[in-house]
Order: structure tokens, then C-alpha cells, then sequence
């Protein structure tokens, strides 16, 4: 349009020549500006989506160390669960049976007397159980927000 409307001013020929070199020159100097911003966005793109990816690697492998860790959770608080049932049941027997009270004395026999009265895994777990875990509802980030997508578990 501008080469139409310096043509249509009138004057010499190569004064309207030199115009249009002109826009011409500016013109492809515009060019140059937006294809260097253009190859400077493309090469700032392929660096985030290089991060991106190592990120999202890492993210899996947290995923799946979490899950890994809740596993052994789980198995070890199973575990926990089961010797305190064995030493309640120890504790019982040694409490019901003659030959065991007998065999015990007054200070064993009342410390015995106190766990067996209560559950024993209550009187135990506090000092043993961690309490770094934050498990509450307000968690920000708990292990059920943690989707896991095995559709690139290929890569």
C-alpha cells in the first residue's frame, strides 16, 4: 500500500524509486529484527521444555519413591501391630497363669498389671511411631493429591 501511494504522489521516477528501496530496506530490516526474535524464542522455548522434562522425570521418580516409602509404611506399621498382639497375648498369659505370677515379682507383676490393662500398643507407639509426618487433613500436598500417570512410564 505504501509503494501504491508513493507512486500515486507524483515527481520523478527515481525519486519514487529511491522511496521504495527505502520501504523495501526497512521493510526487510523488520524482517531480519522479527526472524532473530523468532529463532531467540525458539531456542528459549526448546530450553523450557528441556526443563520441563527433566523436571517432570523427577517428579516421577519422587512418585514413586513416595509410593515406595507408604509401602514400607504400611508393611512396617502391619508388622508393629502384630508384635504388640504377641505381647499382649505373652502378657495376658503371664497375668492368668499361676506359674507365671508366681515366677514374677510385685514390681514386674504391677508394671505387667499396667500394660495389660491398657491397649499396649497406645502405651508403646507414641515413642516409637514418627511424628515428622504431617498426616493431618489440612496437609497441603498428601499422598492422595499424588495422581500417577503410567502413561509414560515407557519412557
Amino acid at each position: 500500500e505504501r509503494g501504491l501511494q508513493l507512486l500515486e504522489l507524483g515527481g520523478s521516477v527515481e525519486e519514487d524509486c529511491i522511496r521504495i528501496a527505502r520501504c523495501f530496506e526497512a521493510t526487510r530490516q523488520r524482517c531480519c529484527r522479527l526472524e532473530q526474535d523468532g529463532r531467540r524464542a525458539r531456542e528459549q522455548l526448546a530450553r523450557v521444555e528441556a526443563e520441563r522434562a527433566a523436571l517432570e522425570v523427577k517428579l516421577k521418580h519422587a512418585r514413586n519413591q513416595v509410593e515406595v516409602e507408604m509401602k514400607k509404611r504400611h508393611r512396617a506399621e502391619a508388622e508393629l501391630e502384630k508384635q504388640e498382639r504377641k505381647l499382649q497375648l505373652v502378657l495376658e498369659l503371664l497375668m492368668r497363669e499361676p506359674w507365671g505370677s508366681e515366677a514374677l515379682s510385685r514390681e514386674q507383676r504391677s508394671v505387667l498389671s499396667a500394660l495389660a490393662g491398657r491397649r499396649l500398643g497406645a502405651a508403646l507407639a507414641p515413642s516409637r511411631r514418627s511424628s515428622a509426618v504431617d498426616e493431618s487433613c489440612q496437609s497441603l500436598l498428601s499422598h492422595s493429591d499424588i495422581s500417577y500417570d503410567h502413561t509414560e512410564d515407557d519412557v
